[in-house]
């Protein structure tokens, strides 16, 4: 052979080039198969969805029937239920009240969702407080800035929302907001254990907070060159609050802070005045709802903050460093698996119209067009091997006349094959020896001839005048 594919092969490599386009297509159109799925937790991009109850948010408290609550609010203007977490300036909504005939009832938080509806079904409460979400009759006042929403998850004060509604239920003009959480600089000792515990561990956890550990794998992609922890109840005394953020900021300079008061997350550290605020804002803006209704502990709500800072540094604001992201393989494939189908259908498309145009064999046959099988009644009996070695070996002599540099090297390896067969006849090998190097030299000399563009010369045309 010449080295041109036989069509064995060209079938086979026809065929596998079908097969890989397939594959490629099938595996692009399931690759575009899209969801969209938003849930409290996790980062939009790895979290799956959150069903009630689930997540630790809902707690052991519950509510009277609708009847015994429907009597504690005829017989008194505010109703606490056990359990129940929200405060306000009792002072300042009663002013504002007057002598209006508003009626409160205040529920604990995370309660599920029929328990939640049984306090819904109390009338003749003008509004009503669960956990800290505040609601009357077909209106619900939420907290739209950082100081109100600061108040709500870290003291669980409703004042702000509480004088708001209110204000609309009794036509009375929108009071201003007002923060009502109160600072203090923290003492010396208080800073000294909580800073001792950061150094030691990186976490200081204070009595009553519900954090058990930080969530590494959130805290690792939020903050690749790791930041410290400190972890705080709610602030339900009114008393001011000792604000840890600044004084542990100069304490670690150039370290991330992380301050939980409650369900209010602080961050202090490189960039506060920008990413803090961003962060803050667009967590509480998407999550406030839930969070003031469910009773989630800190570490579900940390991982889900520490998700949204990830959020907020991939976006590549504030030139922050990114943090590192695999590389995923499909996601880089995937342009370039049209072109591959592409290309794959064109070699089959090319393979099977050289394969249609392949021409009959005859004297026609125009150079380089591929050898046809020669004509069973012509292949040697044993008793003709000795004719077509002569008429082979005469083919060459003639041939070898007209060759020139591109048809000598097939006439040479031909020649080689007839002397091969020559001495294999004279030894006495075996006839299947020997008719194997005869099919062989008649291939190389069929090669010249067709390179020469002499169809005449070709072996089984040139055979057929002689040995019939």
């Amino acid at each position: 052979m010449t080295g041109r594919l036989g069509r064995g092969p060209r079938e086979l490599l026809r065929w596998a080039f079908l097969g890989i386009a397939v594959v490629v297509l099938v595996v692009f159109l399931l690759a575009q198969r899209q969801s969209v799925d938003v849930s409290y937790g996790r980062s939009p991009s790895s979290s799956a969805g959150v069903e009630e109850g689930s997540a630790g948010e809902l707690s052991d408290a519950s509510v009277p029937s609708v009847a015994e609550m429907t009597a504690l609010v005829a017989a008194h203007p505010v109703v606490r239920l056990p359990g129940s977490t929200a405060r306000w300036d009792e002072q300042r909504i009663r002013e504002f009240i007057g002598n209006r005939d508003v009626r409160i009832l205040v529920a604990p938080p995370g309660l599920d969702e029929d328990e939640r509806e049984r306090v819904r079904d109390v009338q003749n409460a003008t509004v009503r407080v669960i956990g800290t979400e505040v609601t009357g009759s077909i209106y619900q006042a939420t907290a739209d800035d950082l100081p109100s929403w600061r108040d709500q998850f870290a003291a669980g004060d409703v004042t702000v929302p509480l004088a708001a509604l209110i204000a609309k239920l009794t036509d009375q003009p929108t009071p201003p907001d007002r923060a009502e959480l109160r600072w203090r600089e923290p003492t010396d000792r208080e800073l000294a254990v909580v800073a001792a515990d950061l150094r030691a561990t990186g976490l200081h956890r204070a009595p009553g907070a519900t954090l058990t550990k930080i969530p590494a794998d959130n805290a690792r992609n939020a903050f690749p060159d790791g930041a410290r922890f400190v972890a705080l109840p709610p602030q339900r005394d009114g008393a001011p609050v000792p604000r840890y953020g600044p004084a542990l900021t100069r304490l670690f300079p150039g370290t991330p802070i992380v301050v939980l008061y409650g369900l209010w997350i602080e961050y202090h550290g490189p960039g506060h005045d920008d990413f803090a605020e961003l962060a803050g804002a667009s967590f509480y803006g998407q999550f406030g709802s839930r969070l003031s209704r469910y009773d989630y502990p800190q570490g579900n709500v940390l991982a889900t903050y520490l998700d949204r800072v990830t959020d907020v540094r991939y976006a590549g604001l504030f030139e922050r460093p990114l943090p590192y992201r695999p590389i995923d393989p499909l996601r880089v494939a995937l342009p370039a698996l049209p072109w591959v189908f592409a290309v794959c259908v064109a070699v089959f498309l090319i393979l099977s119209i050289r394969s249609l145009r392949r021409p009959a064999a005859g004297p026609g046959i125009r150079p380089g067009s591929p050898r046809p099988r020669e004509p069973r009644r012509h292949r040697p009996r044993r008793d003709r091997i000795p004719a077509r070695l002569a008429g082979l070996t005469a083919l060459a002599v003639e041939m070898s006349l007209l060759t020139d540099a591109r048809s000598d090297p097939a006439l040479a390896r031909g020649i080689v094959r007839l002397r091969a067969a020559s001495e294999a006849l004279g030894e006495g090998l075996p006839d299947r020896h020997v008719r194997t190097l005869l099919t062989e030299a008649a291939d190389e000399l069929d090669d010249a001839a067709r390179t020469l563009g002499i169809p005449g010369y070709r072996p089984y045309l040139y055979l057929r005048e002689r040995l019939s």
